[in-house]
This record gives C-alpha cells, sequence and structure tokens, in this order.
C-alpha cells in the first residue's frame, strides 16, 4: 500500500506515447476505447493495430494471464518500474507517481453471474496524458462496469485520471452493494435470533463475519494509497494525471466506517448467538440429569432383585414381579417429589 514519487524514465513514457505513430496489434486485448478531447469514446477492434497518433487519449485493457501479453509489455518501451507493477504478482495496493505516468495496482470485486462476485482480484495498470494501460488475471467487476458505461455514452471522461477515478468509484459502488445485501442478511438473523433460533444462523453469522473482514482489508489498502496521495499532492504532475484524491479518500472513509459498523454488529450477534446456544445446552443438561436421576432409585431397585443369590422378597409370591414394579415406580415417584419440594423443576 504505497504511494512513491518516481522520476526515473519519466520522459521515456511521454515520448513512446506521444510520438509512436500506432501500438501495432496488442496481443490478449480484451477491450479498448479511443475518447475525444469532448469525451466521447469510440470503441476500437481488439484484433487490428492501434494507432496513436490521433487527437484524444486511449484506454487498453488486457488479459495478463496470456504470456504474449506479458512479452508484448516487455517490449513496449514503458518505463521499467511501470512493466515491473504490470508483469508483478504482487498484491499489495499502491500507487507510484511521476510527473508524466502513474502506475500501480488497486484490488477490485471479482467478477460474477451477478455482475460482483465474492472473491478479490488486482488491477494494475499504468497511465500518462495520453493513455492508460490495464490488466487482470481474472475478470473483475468494476472495470466491466466503467467499459458499459463508456459504451453505452452514459458517461463522458475528461481526461485520462477521470477514468482511473471512476473505476475506483465503481469499486466504492459495489462493495456498498455488497455491504447494503448484508446488512439485510443481519436484519433477518437478528429477528430469527429474537424468535431464539440458532441452527442456521451461526454459520450464516461466520460467513458474514469473514466478508465484512475481507471487504475491510481492501478498503484499508484503498484508503492508504489515496490518502498518502492526498498528502504528497499533485504538484509537478500533469493537469491530466492529477487524480481527486481527497474526495475518493473521504468516500472510502465513509465506506469502511459502515464496514466497520457492520463487522460489530455481527460481532454482538454471533455472541447472542453463542449465548443462546449456551441456555440451550444447560436446558437440555438440565432435562437429562432430572431423567438420569428419576431413573437412579429403579436401576437401584432392578439390580438389587436382579442379584442371584437366596432370601431375595418376592422370590416365591405369584405377584413378585407386581410388587417389584411396584417399587419401582414409587422409588421415581418418591425421588420426583423430593426433587420438587427442593425446587429442581423451577430451574
Amino acid at each position: 500500500m504505497n504511494v512513491h514519487s518516481v522520476d526515473t524514465n519519466a520522459q521515456s513514457a511521454t515520448d513512446l506515447f506521444d510520438h509512436l505513430p500506432e501500438l501495432g496489434t496488442v496481443p490478449g486485448l480484451v477491450w479498448a476505447f479511443r475518447i475525444h478531447e469532448d469525451g466521447k469514446a469510440d470503441t476500437l477492434p481488439v484484433d487490428q493495430p492501434i494507432e496513436g497518433g490521433h487527437e484524444g487519449w486511449i484506454w487498453l485493457h488486457v488479459d495478463l494471464a496470456n504470456q504474449q501479453t506479458s512479452r508484448w509489455l516487455a517490449a513496449s518501451g514503458l518505463p521499467p518500474a511501470a512493466i515491473a507493477t504490470m508483469l508483478s504478482r504482487d498484491r499489495h495496493q499502491q500507487l507510484h507517481t511521476t510527473s508524466t505516468y502513474i502506475h500501480g495496482i488497486l484490488a477490485d470485486l471479482e467478477g460474477g453471474i451477478g455482475g460482483v462476485g465474492e472473491g478479490i482480484g488486482h488491477l494494475r495498470f499504468v497511465m500518462t496524458d495520453r493513455l492508460l494501460i490495464s490488466g487482470r488475471h481474472r475478470d473483475l467487476a468494476s472495470v466491466e462496469t466503467v467499459r458499459t458505461r463508456i459504451e453505452s455514452g452514459r458517461h463522458r471522461l475528461s481526461h485520462v485520471a477521470s477514468l482511473l477515478e471512476l473505476i475506483v468509484e465503481q469499486v466504492a459502488d459495489g462493495i456498498d452493494q455488497i455491504v447494503d445485501e448484508l446488512a439485510t442478511e443481519l436484519d433477518g438473523i437478528e429477528n430469527a435470533l429474537a424468535d431464539r433460533s440458532t441452527g442456521v444462523e451461526r454459520s450464516k453469522l461466520a460467513r458474514m463475519r469473514h466478508a465484512a473482514v475481507r471487504l475491510h482489508r481492501q478498503l484499508a489498502g484503498l484508503r492508504a494509497v489515496f490518502h498518502r496521495l492526498e498528502r504528497k499532492g499533485s504538484e509537478g504532475i500533469k493537469p491530466g494525471l492529477q487524480l481527486a484524491a481527497s474526495k475518493l479518500a473521504q468516500r472510502l472513509d465513509d465506506l469502511d466506517h459502515g464496514v466497520l459498523e457492520l463487522r460489530e454488529r455481527g460481532h454482538r450477534l454471533q455472541e447472542e448467538a453463542s449465548s443462546l446456544m449456551a441456555e440451550e445446552t444447560n436446558r437440555h443438561l438440565h432435562v437429562l440429569s432430572i431423567v438420569t436421576t428419576l431413573l437412579l432409585p429403579p436401576t437401584l431397585v432392578t439390580g438389587i432383585f436382579g442379584m442371584n443369590i437366596k432370601g431375595l422378597p418376592f422370590i416365591e409370591n405369584e405377584a413378585g414381579f407386581l410388587w417389584t414394579m411396584g417399587l419401582v415406580l414409587m422409588s421415581s415417584l418418591a425421588v420426583y417429589v423430593v426433587m420438587r419440594r427442593v425446587g429442581i423443576f423451577k430451574s
């Protein structure tokens, strides 16, 4: 979770993408857009060479799991630090700034059937004021949402930094959606616990608390990145690369506060569920103790009459079995009366 300012090879990124006539055919290209000065976006074919000499700027999103993509990046002429970020397997969120380009790693929610999955992926990127190259190893929900919004024309981007800001905002929106879903589930669990139901709720609570911890870790990394960028300031950075760090940091702070409240609420409900389960266990043990106590005298009686020795009563009596069963019942009844008088059944 680092924000560094590095000027090494900063000029090379600008030279490469300001003067190269075309970027060529990019292997592993998932999608590509050319964004004009008025913010309008044109979709570029992924199987044709990308021309780099037009007005506006370009967004390339690549599949880093493709080995050919890795080789293309290594030979692209990007600054070595930016190439290392794109090709690394580092999972720590970070942002490195220079006067002419920015590169880093940001966590994002993986894409799922409903749009947002439960896993955490990582978006790696490098951007100048004329180009943003982003990459991922698995489908990511936020960048996919941004792509859809750009294609539909619902969102126009004024500069490259606004695209990265939009991606971070979509990450926050995705987390906010999950938080709302978890809060709704917690409401249901709270109602179930009020009805003294603990069976399924304990497993649900464990899963939800794990989800809250995972979201907090993701947000903590994002918050640290943008708070450091906010403290560092944007002096010396090109206008097109200046990020609204304060705005993003405040949004992430508010969101993380909600996640922490959700986690604390889950912890309290977990304690309540544990307390209810302990009460239920105590009740079961209480009943078991009563039953065991009531059966002890009959066990003693049957044990005595089960001895194979002379002199036992009722051996020669035709009604001996009935007398013995009477003793069994009377012994249990006597114990029951004693337990009732001492208040055992009121516990």
